[in-house]
C-alpha cells in the first residue's frame, strides 16, 4: 500500500521553530503546556506515520470524520468519526488513515511540565458524540484561534495567547460534561427544528444527507421535511448548504485559508460546485466576496 506523511489537499500545518520552542520551554506560563505542531488533513489518503523511536511530545488527533487507526506500543486501536486520542510522549507508535475511508483530521503535537495531566487514563479513543448540547463547533473555532494566532507570528504574546486557549481546549475534551454543561439552556427537547440545525451546524465539515439527519432528530424523512419547511422556509438540505455558506463567508473574513480549504472545511470537495452554491445564495462568487468591504 502507498504511504505517505503529508501532502493533502487542502491540508494546513505549522511546525514551530526550535528557538521558538525552546523559548516556550523556559518561561513560566509556556513551560507548562504548548503546542510544537499543529495542523488539519482533510480526507488524508493513504496517512501513515510510523515512530520507532518515541518522541518527547504527545500526539493529539482529533478525528471528525472517515476513519483510521492507532497504534501504541503493541495495541491497535480503530478510530472513528467523531473520536479523539492522545499518544504520550515516550512510547513508540503509529497510526493511519482507512484506506476505503479516510479520515479527516485535526492534529495537534504539544508537551510541557502539566501536559500528561490532560492524556486520558486508558488508550482507547474517545468519543466525542454530537447533541443538543455538545459546542462541537465552538471547539473547531478554539483550534482555528490557537491556528491563526501561530500563523499571525511568534511574538511573545501571539505564543501565550496560543497556550492560553490550548489549555481550554485540552479542557474541553478532558472534562467534557462540565464543558457542555457551562452554557446548557433550559433548550425544548421537542423542538425539532433547533435540534435539527444544532446537530447541522455540529457537523459542518461532513456531507449528511436527510436520512441522517431525520434519524438523528427520531422522525422520518417526509414528516421532517414538512415540519422543517414549515418552521424556517426552506427544506432541510437547502438550510444546511446556506448554514455552509455562512461559515465559508466566516472563514473568508477571517482567516487566510484558500478556497479549497474552506471547501474541505464546509463538506464539499468539488470547488467548482462550492463556487457556484456560493454565488448562487451570496449573489456573488467567493473571490469577489472577499474583495467587498464589510461594516
Amino acid at each position: 500500500m502507498f504511504k505517505r506523511k503529508d501532502g493533502f489537499d487542502g491540508e494546513r500545518a505549522l511546525v514551530l521553530p526550535q528557538p521558538i520552542v525552546r523559548e516556550m520551554e523556559e518561561y513560566p506560563l509556556s513551560s507548562m503546556l504548548h503546542i510544537t505542531d499543529i495542523g488539519y488533513y482533510p480526507k488524508a489518503w493513504y496517512h501513515f506515520r510510523e515512530r520507532k523511536e518515541p518522541i518527547a511530545q504527545h500526539v493529539f488527533i482529533y478525528c471528525v470524520e472517515g476513519s483510521g487507526w492507532f497504534r501504541i506500543e503493541e495495541e491497535t486501536y480503530q478510530v472513528s468519526a467523531n473520536q479523539y486520542f492522545i499518544l504520550p510522549a515516550g512510547k513508540t507508535h503509529a497510526y493511519g488513515a482507512n484506506e476505503k475511508n479516510p479520515w479527516t483530521i485535526y492534529w495537534i503535537h504539544f508537551k510541557g511540565k502539566l501536559a500528561s495531566h490532560f492524556i486520558p487514563p486508558t488508550a482507547h479513543p474517545i468519543e466525542i458524540r454530537p447533541g443538543i448540547h455538545s459546542r462541537i463547533s465552538n471547539r473547531t473555532e478554539m483550534f482555528e484561534e490557537i491556528f491563526h494566532t501561530l500563523e499571525m507570528g511568534y511574538s511573545h504574546e501571539n505564543l501565550l495567547y496560543a497556550c492560553s486557549v490550548f489549555y481550554h481546549y485540552l479542557g474541553t475534551l478532558r472534562y467534557m460534561q462540565p464543558y457542555r454543561n457551562a452554557i446548557c439552556q433550559q433548550t425544548d427537547k421537542k423542538d425539532v427544528v433547533t435540534a435539527a440545525i444544532h446537530f447541522m451546524k455540529e457537523n459542518i465539515e461532513k456531507k449528511l444527507s436527510l436520512q441522517e439527519i431525520a434519524s438523528h432528530i427520531g422522525y422520518s424523512p417526509s414528516h421532517f421535511s414538512t415540519l422543517f419547511n414549515q418552521r424556517t422556509g426552506y427544506t432541510p438540505l437547502a438550510y444546511f448548504n446556506q448554514l455552509k455558506i455562512q461559515q465559508a463567508c466566516q472563514l473568508l473574513d477571517f482567516t487566510d485559508m484558500k478556497i479549497n480549504q474552506i471547501c474541505y472545511k464546509i463538506g464539499i470537495e468539488d470547488c467548482y460546485y462550492f463556487s457556484r452554491l456560493f454565488s448562487k445564495i451570496m449573489g456573488m462568487p467567493p473571490r469577489e466576496y472577499k474583495k467587498t468591504q464589510k461594516g
